[in-house]
């Protein structure tokens, strides 16, 4: 018969292995999130929509201003067309005179930087009401998160309104809009009311949360389409002669946009990739946030760009869906789920949902250390200022293969199951927020073959 001491060692051993097991619960959505409702009115051509939103706001620190990102005038996107102009604001209801500002803009593009003061400065938890009437131009077979195929007669704008741009605990954020493609956004989840996208009657529309059914439009000819979500952080739209496809894929309500005219890949092919990316994510990272997927193919995109709840992709060839689909439904759970400053820390959210995409799709052997070039080497850190001058090529290198590389090896030395596990209660703990590097530290304080690694790569910043 086993000792006294010896069972409660084992009594102690079967407690610790049961906690370390257990999930963390997750995080929930900030409780006084800003609330938005978002209108499209969308031409008949549809290659432009007018737009009103309005915001309801309580910050956790005092302002004296509100601060939007209009991201359709940041140069990659404006080179392509695109263009967002706001036409009117009233804040605590009075009219307001917009302050523009580039922030990155090109020159003769409507600026990335959008202030509205407030008649009077409020504390924290005081409630501010704006309204912003604005226009969206799309660009023509731009290749972009916005743009218009005239010939597939379908329409698509990710970001096409003005963007809160607040961080709580920090504030505005105001990083210029950047020359290469790439996120640079960043904004605290929003309380999605209403979505309304007014359209050409018979147009398919795509969008966020979950859809009521269509009613007849304002004018002849149109319906309108409303859907709603709890907890986003940005918006993307889909509209147009689109073939829809609608059925459950890993306990996820997908709803599949293909444009009629067709595509490289056929519907079946989309939802039978997205059903076993999506299975085996879930299997790394746990629940997919989100009960409804929205994906939409965008004829002239070359790849493909995320949004909570909600993915934009090209007329992607089928030998290369597998990767593509896995990378941006990994972004589900890193951007869409636990935000980050796109601008100052794009690794955060493309290393992590890189390293998801190569162990999901057993391609770790595609990412190693020794491939990457010592010109970007220990530069994972960089913000995205500094890979603008550096051009897409170093970037893509230097933050999403080294990334991933960094990761993966470092997963290798502290063990897969230990890795996984801190990398579940990172998302756990920040779900709903938006995290920053120190975080990423503290979510692996008990691997130093991870932070230390991270550290020497530039990610994390020395000790001490």
């Amino acid at each position: 018969m086993p000792s006294r001491s010896l069972l409660a060692v084992l009594v102690a051993t079967l407690l610790a292995l049961v906690g370390c097991g257990a999930p963390r619960a997750e995080a929930a959505p900030w409780p006084q999130r800003p609330a938005v409702d978002l209108a499209f009115d969308v031409a008949p051509d549809l290659r432009s929509a007018t737009g009103r939103e309005t915001l309801t706001f309580t910050p956790d620190l005092p302002i004296c201003e509100l601060v939007f990102r209009a991201w359709p005038n940041a140069p990659s996107p404006a080179r392509e067309g695109n263009a967002l102009t706001v036409t009117d604001a009233v804040v605590q209801g009075r009219p307001t005179v917009p302050v523009i500002r580039p922030a990155g803009a090109p020159s003769g593009a409507p600026g990335t930087l959008i202030e509205l003061p407030l008649p009077t400065c409020v504390a924290a938890g005081e409630t501010v009401r704006a309204e912003l009437g604005f226009t969206l131009t799309l660009g023509v077979d731009a290749d972009e998160r916005l743009g218009v195929s005239p010939a597939a007669g379908t329409a698509w704008w990710g970001s096409g309104f003005p963007l809160l741009a607040w961080v709580r605990g920090q504030g505005w954020v105001r990083d210029d809009a950047v020359r290469i493609p790439g996120e640079t956004a960043v904004s605290e989840e929003f309380r999605l009311d209403a979505l309304r996208v007014t359209a050409p009657e018979g147009a398919a529309v795509s969008g966020a949360g979950r859809a009521d059914p269509p009613a007849p439009g304002p004018r002849p000819g149109t319906t309108t389409h409303v859907f709603r979500a709890d907890a986003v952080r940005d918006v993307t739209v889909a509209v147009g002669n689109y073939r829809v496809l609608e059925r459950e894929v890993a306990g996820t309500r997908l709803h599949l946009f293909t444009p009629a005219a067709g595509t490289r890949a056929d519907p079946e092919r989309w939802a039978a990739e997205i059903d076993r990316a999506l299975g085996r994510l879930q299997d790394l990272l746990g629940p997919m946030p989100y009960r409804d997927l929205w994906v939409a193919i965008a004829p002239s995109q070359s790849s493909g760009l995320e949004y909570p709840g909600a993915l934009q992709f090209g007329d992607t060839a089928p030998g290369d869906l597998a990767q593509l689909v896995t990378h941006e439904l990994g972004h589900q759970w890193f951007y869409a789920l636990v935000g980050n400053n796109q601008a100052r820390d794009p690794w955060i959210d493309e290393a992590f949902t890189t390293w998801a995409q190569a162990v999901a799709t057993d391609t770790t052997g595609r990412y190693q250390l020794d491939d990457v070039p010592d010109g970007v080497r220990g530069d994972l850190g960089d913000p995205m200022r500094e890979w603008a001058d550096r051009g897409f090529g170093a970037y893509n290198v230097g933050v999403y293969t080294q990334g991933a590389a960094v990761l993966l090896a470092a997963r290798e030395r502290a063990g897969a199951e230990r890795f996984d596990e801190a990398v579940r209660d990172y998302l756990a703990t920040h779900a709903h927020g938006v995290a920053a590097p120190a975080d990423v530290s503290r979510a692996f304080a008990d691997l130093p073959e991870v932070t230390d690694a991270l550290t020497r790569a530039g990610a994390l910043p020395p000790p001490g």
